[in-house]
């Protein structure tokens, strides 16, 4: 959630409305989708190429090492999937367009914020290995969130200004305010702690002549949040004349936040307050209005879910998913990210929202590539049990089991219906997927991403599934991928290796100079890449159809109880350096050989993930340089001669 301008009008008035902690010693809630968000976002990280999650790793490592410096014990708090009466749809939808258009604003070189595509999902495996305690609720997750700070009388760290309308005991801290890289030490002691800004409810209501907190919420919904926006409210604003107070230096925004609270303050609670605001609507529709606006704020109410027994137990009841019906099993894994909300939404809403990247958008968009891995996961979930099919949202036995899948269309949106795959009748109950047997339930992942068990066999268990997934992706037509692409696509994938070689605690006596050598000039490709200005479009697809394949490859083995290890994802794919390589690669400036020349180790490693994936590659891949219909002539000129050939042939090794 979030209410128009009102964040910005607050931190305009810091001084009114904010009081300095030097926080330690003390339990935290946090918002992850808000602080993933921030880091992600005010880290100088690369966005352009889809994602350096190495470099967005470190980050937040570095950021909890902070807090465990100055003795904070962080709770992180997740979203999950969209309400069950998804209202916030049209929020959601337009969201989706704006990030096509910073997308594309990224992909010309301009500016914007797009999140790489699986900066949530390596979020939650350093959180895994940093030991955080962390929960992902059934739904929206700021009630549950503002339960949780008060039964522990704990601050809220968010960017979500909704919080400023929460009764907070202990405040919120917002994130903009909160000096994480900037640790302090208490004079003459040992005990370090983190300067922050937090927000004073009574300070602000203070502010506006003693106003009552209790008229925050409606104050909310008339302004305008993620939840309501009505054409009919905005009739009541500009019938009103609304006090300014003093002169808003930011516009209509803070206009209207500033009238607002300045007319509510005039009342002494809700209920008078709504009255008025009636009266300046038609009769005929006060009554719909009253209800709408009332069940908005609610949502500003306590919640009935208890995270506190999570963290406590392990387990905690959520009513919105009761009655629902459904399995035990997936409420758990939901409840501790080992599901995606992704899944939620297919399952209770029939509904997802595929993300965009910086992708070519005169293409289509690159989810496309992963459709069938989807429809496998929308069989498990829609062919579920009668009861439950029953039991979901919306469902109807006349209808065959599909789900809507918002999508890119060139530079705008489009609901496109894709049908759920038929499975075998022991896949058809999603309440009994887990008692299958580890064969059965890796027989249908690799099924779905045709590919052989025994072409894994060599490989490490922690690269099996991105090798697997890479074989399907391969093997898609949708695919335009040139020998360059994958060979610097694996040389990337030797970054998690090599950084277990380099630097895991421990090993700081045994030097391993080739791998140090060869981490070092990855790092050099990575950093003079970030240092160009052009994105090559067409390489950046491949590499989003690449991660689009991942994403659903990693939703689907997540389903069926992760048959294949799944993978360490925080160092599997760096865009900045893919990109790099690809460039160097076709320029003749690095050889896939005389960087693998260095390790040993790492050569191995590059041919056995090779070898698997030329088992599956088209044979066109393994042609000389720029092999197509439109060239052919010109290559047949050129023939195998040249070290640019060279550099693609050999860098596989044995890949004849």
């Amino acid at each position: 959630m979030g209410i128009r301008g009102l964040m910005s009008f607050v931190e305009d008035h810091r001084n009114e409305f904010f009081t300095d902690l030097k926080l330690r010693d003390t339990k935290i809630i946090i918002d992850g989708y808000a602080l993933f968000h921030r880091l992600c976002f005010d880290s100088n990280l690369e966005l352009r190429y889809g994602g350096d999650y190495d470099s967005f790793t470190d980050v937040v490592q570095e950021f909890f090492e902070s807090l465990f410096a100055c003795n904070i014990c962080p709770y992180v708090v997740l979203d999950g999937g969209c309400d069950i009466s998804d209202k916030k749809l049209t929020t959601l939808k337009d969201r989706a367009r704006d990030k096509i258009q910073m997308a594309h604003s990224l992909s010309a070189g301009g500016g914007g914020y797009v999140c790489p595509l699986l900066i949530r999902e390596v979020f939650i495996q350093v959180l895994i290995k940093l030991r955080v305690c962390f929960v992902q609720c059934f739904s929206e997750a700021d009630r549950d969130v503002m339960t949780l700070a008060n039964h522990w009388n704990c601050p809220v760290l968010s960017s979500d200004s909704d919080f400023c309308i929460f009764d907070l005991k202990a405040g919120f801290c917002p994130l903009s305010g909160f000096q994480w890289k900037n640790v302090n030490t208490i004079k003459g002691t040992q005990n370090y702690y983190i300067p922050a800004m937090c927000f004073s409810i009574d300070a602000f209501c203070h502010h506006f002549s003693n106003m009552n907190k209790a008229l925050l919420p409606l104050f909310a919904v008339l302004c305008g949040n993620d939840h309501v926006s009505l054409p009919i409210v905005e009739k009541f604003l500009n019938k009103i004349r609304l006090p300014l107070g003093a002169t808003s230096p930011k516009g209509r925004r803070h206009h209207r936040v500033l009238g607002l609270l300045n007319w509510l303050s005039h009342f002494a609670g809700p209920t008078e307050a709504l009255d008025n605001v009636l009266k300046y609507l038609p009769k005929k529709d006060r009554e719909n209005v009253k209800d709408l606006l009332c069940s908005s704020m609610e949502e500003y109410q306590q919640s009935l879910v208890n995270l506190q027994d999570f963290f406590q137990y392990g387990a905690y009841v959520c009513p919105a998913s009761l009655n629902l019906g459904l399995p035990e099993w997936v409420l758990v894994a939901l409840t501790k990210g080992q599901l995606s909300p992704f899944i939620s939404d297919a399952l209770v809403l029939r509904r997802t929202i595929l993300q965009t990247q910086v992708e070519n958008m005169q293409q289509p968009n690159a989810h496309r590539i992963s459709q069938s891995i989807r429809q496998t996961i929308y069989g498990l979930l829609l062919n579920a049990s009668p009861h439950l099919e029953s039991m979901s949202w919306n469902a109807s036995p006349a209808q065959p089991p599909a789900v809507s899948e918002v999508e890119r269309i060139n530079k705008n949106i489009k609901t496109s219906i894709v049908h759920a795959v038929k499975l075998p009748k022991d896949h058809s109950d999603l309440s009994k997927l887990t008692e299958l047997s580890l064969d059965k339930r890796e027989m249908l992942l690799l099924e779905t991403l045709k590919v052989k068990r025994t072409i894994l066999d060599p490989i490490p268990p922690s690269l099996r599934l991105p090798i697997a997934i890479s074989c399907y992706w391969l093997q898609q037509t949708e695919a335009k991928a040139k020998l360059h692409h994958v060979q610097a696509l694996l040389l990337g994938m030797l970054m998690g290796p090599l950084h277990a070689r380099t630097d895991s605690p421990g090993k700081e006596d045994v030097r391993d100079d080739g791998a140090e050598m060869l981490c070092k000039e990855l790092h050099r490709v990575k950093a003079q890449t970030r240092l160009s200005r052009g994105v090559d479009l067409d390489t950046a697809h491949v590499f989003c159809q690449w991660q689009c394949c991942l994403q659903m490859g990693l939703y689907l083995n997540q389903l069926l109880s992760t048959p294949l290890p799944e993978p360490d994802l925080t160092r599997l794919y760096s865009g900045s350096l893919v990109h790099g390589l690809c460039r160097e690669l076709l320029a003749s400036t690095t050889s896939g050989e005389n960087l693998l020349s260095m390790c040993p180790e790492a050569k191995q490693l590059y041919e056995q993930l090779f070898s698997a994936l030329q088992s599956y590659a088209p044979p066109e891949l393994f042609l000389p340089k720029g092999k197509s219909n439109s060239k052919k002539k010109r290559q047949k000129k050129q023939g195998t001669s040249g070290p640019k050939t060279r550099v693609r042939t050999t860098s596989g090794g044995n890949n004849q």
